[in-house]
């Protein structure tokens, strides 16, 4: 693989790894989700994730008040964990919507620079 290839694959994997709580927020915005339908929707959305980065992202942000979760029986194996968005979630995920509205016009007006 070549060097410049390799360098931009990692400015983008840590330029994914910053978004990825307001990602799991976003999609927790929508409704309760099971860890692996969060990989989904974030693969989905060419925000590659592995388990390993997801779990303990989640616990963090549960952690922080901004996750909760329950268990739900399952009839593919034992009960499974589903995650949603805490009130304190919702405030933090605003923060997290306005800091990144702020970003990316900041980012157009460096760009629209004369």
């Amino acid at each position: 693989m070549e060097k410049g290839k390799v360098i931009m694959e990692n400015i983008l994997s840590q330029m994914r790894k910053g978004i990825l709580e307001y990602c799991i927020l976003s999609i927790l915005e929508h409704g309760d989700a099971y860890s692996s339908d969060i990989i989904v929707s974030l693969k989905e959305a060419k925000i590659i994730v592995v388990e390993g980065t997801l779990y303990p992202l989640l616990m963090r942000l549960k952690n922080q008040g901004y996750l909760s979760y329950h268990w739900e029986e399952s009839s593919q194996g034992p009960p499974r964990k589903y995650y949603n968005i805490t009130e304190q979630g919702k405030l933090f995920l605003d923060e997290l919507e306005t800091a990144w509205n702020e970003l990316v016009c900041g980012i157009e007006k460096l760009k629209n620079i004369k």
